[in-house]
């Protein structure tokens, strides 16, 4: 049993040198969504505090990023989390696609599926309040209208 022990113990120390890369891709605020819808700043707010973590370019990498296998898991929730919506690039998908990804966000937020329970566990603040989510459906539904798209 000591051995076992002993060999896992170096398994996780020998991963420690296998780090993540922390590095953001540049953020171009002619493409990112706050910037241009001029969203309001108590709502730009809600969105960076629940949001632009896993959704952006401007992903804030905490302490634990840097323990494996930790880090490799947040590393790739955060790819993930930017190929399904990245609010820095928004103005790179085409009108049809901005409008899904809005009425995404609007199904995601009424189901309480985003911002997710995993994340909202380490990252309290970013658990939204029934009057949160109010104003971020009716945010996204005005950006909706704006955009005009019609199928």
């Amino acid at each position: 049993m000591k051995k076992i022990l002993i060999a896992l113990l170096v398994v996780l120390v020998v991963l420690q040198f296998f780090q993540i890369d922390k590095t953001n891709p540049a953020v171009d605020e002619s493409k990112d969504f706050l910037k241009t819808q001029n969203t309001p700043e108590e709502i730009a707010s809600i969105i960076k505090t629940s949001c632009y973590d896993c959704h952006s370019n401007e992903s804030k990498y905490p302490w634990y990023s840097n323990v494996q296998p930790a880090g490799w898991f947040l590393k790739d929730h955060i790819d993930e989390g930017r190929r399904e919506l990245n609010f820095s690039t928004f103005t790179d998908y085409e009108v049809k696609r901005q409008d899904h990804k809005l009425e995404e966000c609007i199904e995601y937020i009424e189901k309480d599926e985003m911002p997710l329970g995993s994340y909202t566990l380490v990252h309290r603040e970013a658990a939204l309040t029934e009057a949160q989510k109010n104003i971020l459906i009716d945010y996204f539904k005005s950006v909706r209208t704006k955009l005009n798209y019609k199928e």
